[in-house]
């Protein structure tokens, strides 16, 4: 069944490319929150004196409560007022940023890693929804959402190098400092600047949905990350379990209900229900990059900044594909931008499958700028084929889906391709320790890379070197693996984008009628 786009001839102006400015900031923001800790971690656990289980909890309470609140927020917003939550969101991130960068104690800073959560929750797809407002026109929204997606991925890669700039020069909570002028920002300009809008007849919240939300969501994305961990052990299975069951009640129970927190009729559109799965099946792969921010660590022995910095070319090969692509298809049809980009993509994760221990510095740098660049045009296209396809009273349901399926990919392939490179680490490794290894230094070795090298320190040679080499090339053989495994799944989406979305015509097209193309089909 046809579907006519949401489309009008209103061209949107200066006021709105700043107000994407605006919203693009926090975006960044929020992702690099994610994945600055990185390198702040062992800092901030000498100065707070926590223990590794506080210094874990530092890093996940953030994702889990992200993940967890996205779909409540994104609902929330479309009730209340979009610009209003997201100003809220916008001060409460910039309260507990404050709160993190002068904690005092661990669980203080827990407490605020959580808040900070909570309030990226809110601002993430409050600012989606308001660009689909902003742009009418669907080559200026297709091209805003290719910005914003540009700015919100390129943080998570930002973070590292940003935390680690801060951290020469400054004591570590500096680097949560950087949310309270951005936040600021957002709040003094949001009125002039972006427009309100809500849901006209939204119905009463459901309270019930909120809680089997969370319910389902906080214990599946805490299973999947012990997995990843720890292997598969009881507890993160039971949690895995316990929120798949509660997600099948919270389903059953939308299905019901007249005003639904989500609404899963936006599954039958084809467009959408395409573009979410797609980006859920290529977030999958995201794992790949800690394999290769590992590999030049342990592997080519560099510091965390060093690496980092390797790692730019590809970050900035996949933020020009997110901006380049909604203006190449404005020519070519998304399904042919997006099935050629995967396929290049998949000709990264083939050069990094050639990556070795001694050399292949240039692979595994060329390797990941054409993987990065190639993923691209899917995340820049499918924003606005998502949230463009769905009714403007849905916009932040729909947007805060997109955010919440890349936060459960994300983490189920770091739970999947994270074992099947253990996997593979630990059958290689078992050939290069000694029966001459202590206990420890064996079960270290066993662990992973880090552990190794770990052991290593206190074996004499020529043992300590054997297994050095070994452990490298064991991991460099994990990273292989994973490496093909993510082009298998870049393959496969390719295929199935390129049938699916191929009656989706070229950005803006009108049809010979002059009527514009429908978004989807």
């Amino acid at each position: 069944m046809k579907v006519a786009a949401k489309e009008s001839n209103i061209q949107a102006g200066l006021k709105e490319w700043i107000g994407l400015a605006v919203l693009a900031l926090p975006a960044l923001l929020v992702s690099i929150d994610v994945s600055v800790m990185i390198l702040a971690l062992p800092h901030i656990g000498v100065g707070l004196g926590a223990d590794s289980a506080q210094q874990l909890w530092f890093m996940d309470i953030y994702g889990f409560m992200l993940s967890g609140f996205l779909i409540t927020m994104g609902t929330l917003g479309d009730r209340l007022g979009r610009r209003k939550l997201l100003v809220i969101g916008g001060a409460a991130f910039g309260m507990a940023s404050l709160l993190a960068a002068f904690s005092s104690s661990a669980r203080m800073l827990i407490a605020a890693r959580a808040l900070l959560g909570i309030a990226g929750a809110t601002v993430l797809p409050s600012a989606m929804a308001l660009i689909s407002n902003m742009f009418r026109d669907h080559k200026q929204r297709s091209l805003a959402f290719g910005i914003w997606f540009m700015c919100s991925m390129g943080g998570m890669a930002l973070g590292p190098v940003v935390g680690g700039a801060m951290l020469e020069h400054f004591p570590w909570g500096s680097v949560f400092l950087l949310g309270v002028p951005v936040m600021a920002l957002l709040i003094l300009t949001a009125p002039f600047l972006l427009p309100e809008y809500r849901d006209p007849a939204p119905g009463p919240l459901d309270m019930i949905s909120v809680v089997l939300s969370l319910g389902a969501i906080l214990p599946f994305i805490y299973g999947l990350k012990e997995i990843a961990k720890q292997g598969l052990q009881i507890i993160p299975l039971f949690a895995v379990t316990a929120g798949v069951a509660v997600g099948a009640v919270f389903v059953w129970r939308q299905r019901r209900l007249a005003n639904p927190l989500i609404d899963l009729r936006l599954f039958a559109r084809p467009a959408f229900s395409t573009a979410l799965g797609s980006m859920f099946g290529v977030t999958l792969t995201g794992a790949s990059m800690l394999f290769i921010a590992q590999h030049l660590q342990f592997v080519q022995g560099m510091s965390p900044l060093p690496a980092a910095l390797w790692m730019l070319p590809g970050v900035a090969a996949s933020m020009a594909g997110m901006l380049l692509s909604p203006l190449i298809a404005r020519r070519i049809r998304p399904a042919l931008l997006i099935g050629a980009g995967l396929a290049v993509a998949a000709a990264g994760c083939v050069l990094l499958s050639q990556v070795g221990t001694g050399s292949g510095l240039a692979n595994l740098v060329v390797g990941y700028i054409l993987f990065s660049i190639g993923a691209a045009p899917l995340p820049s296209l499918s924003s606005d084929l998502i949230i463009g396809s769905a009714p403007s009273e849905k916009a932040g349901s729909a947007a805060s889906l997109l955010q919440t399926s890349g936060e459960f990919a994300f983490a189920l392939g770091i739970a999947g391709l994270g074992s099947i490179g253990t996997y593979i680490y630990r059958s290689q490794v078992a050939g290069f320790i000694s029966s001459d290894m202590t206990a420890s230094a064996a079960r270290d070795s066993r662990e992973g890379l880090p552990g190794a090298i770990l052991a290593a320190q206190s074996l004499p040679e020529p043992m300590r070197s054997s297994l050095l080499r070994g452990a490298r090339e064991a991991f460099t053989g994990g990273m292989h693996a994973v490496a093909v495994v993510s082009g298998g799944i870049m393959i496969c989406i390719a295929i199935l984008a390129m049938i699916k979305l191929r009656h989706v015509r070229p950005i803006g097209q009108k049809a010979s009628g002059g009527t514009k193309v429908p978004i989807h089909d």
